[in-house]
């Protein structure tokens, strides 16, 4: 029999681990005959009571276990932790919110066996998220698909079911700055999608706040784009090209006409415009060379504090 690994990040979430395995126990039972279930919690440095809770669970239930980060290192960091512990057929990685409905493991089960790779769950609405996010969401996935030859798709989760062989391919990706949204459409393979409606955390609050989660879709424009870099290489060309044309204009207009342009303000608003531009690019640059900075700094993405 198979034995499927449950990878499941955790932040600050004391109220939500004892909901999600009775949610998902229930799963397990109706595919006993199917699957082993193994569940692998990853604390990323909660500072709430959640690491006590794992301990609580991981010894009332023998296929319950957990690792335990030394601070927080953020939610990438618990996803490779947890699918580098993971040693099941099939691994999925869900959040302990409730907000990936377990029972969806049946179906996506079933697409496996007829020989999909990954099965992956999508958002079919947004229903219950601010406007203003979802918005930007849909922003940022129509630019991504727009600038990256990885496309990625709107609304689509982390939740997703994957083969020993997927995640393995994700796992020989070595590099420290992770983008699994990415990281999982770059792999390839053969995929599936299984839409639903948006659900409300069962309980607690998300740590995902508006700028984190623009900080995040940057990290996914510069992980998975050189359009940044092309934007400030074009940028600088056109203001070449204007400044050329504006310099051409002062000298035909001092030959043919006489005299010079009157008014600084307008020499200021020309400088400002070109320093502009010169700070955006460097600034482009300055962050694709942070982030090779990390990389070449070779630092492991977590460290374990304790398992159990």
């Amino acid at each position: 029999m198979k034995k499927l690994s449950i990878v499941v990040p955790c932040y600050n979430e004391e109220l939500t681990i004892h909901p999600f395995l009775e949610a998902t126990q229930k799963v397990e039972a109706q595919m006993a005959d199917q699957l082993i279930f193994d569940y692998i919690f990853v604390n990323d440095g909660s500072k709430d009571k959640t690491l006590e809770v794992l301990r609580q669970v991981a010894g009332q239930f023998e296929n319950v276990h957990y690792l335990s980060f030394s601070r927080n290192f953020g939610k990438e960091a618990g996803l490779l932790a947890g699918l580098e512990a993971a040693d099941g057929d099939l691994i999925t990685v869900m959040d302990a919110d409730l907000q990936d409905p377990p029972e969806l493991l049946i179906e996506m089960f079933a697409k496996i066996e007829e020989g999909y790779d990954v099965v992956g769950t999508r958002r079919a609405d947004r229903k219950g998220e601010p406007f203003i996010r979802s918005l930007f969401a849909k922003t940022f996935y129509w630019l991504i698909n727009k600038i990256s030859s990885t496309e990625m798709v709107d609304g689509a989760r982390d939740f997703r079911l994957m083969t020993r062989q997927v995640v393995d391919s994700i796992l020989e990706l070595k590099e420290v700055n992770r983008f699994s949204k990415g990281l999982f459409s770059w792999v390839g393979f053969d995929v599936a999608y299984v839409a639903y409606e948006n659900r409300e955390r069962v309980a607690g609050e998300t740590s995902w706040s508006f700028w984190s989660l623009l900080r995040y879709s940057m990290d996914g424009f510069i992980n998975f784009s050189e359009a940044p870099l092309n934007l400030a290489m074009w940028s600088g060309a056109g203001a070449f090209v204007l400044s050329l044309l504006g310099i051409a204009f002062v000298v035909i207009r001092k030959l043919t006409i006489g005299g010079s342009i009157a008014g600084w303000a307008s020499t200021v608003t020309i400088i400002l415009f070109i320093g502009g531009l010169q700070l955006l690019a460097l600034g482009i640059i300055g962050k694709y060379i942070a982030k090779i900075f990390l990389e070449t700094k070779k630092r492991p993405v977590y460290l374990i504090k304790e398992k159990g």
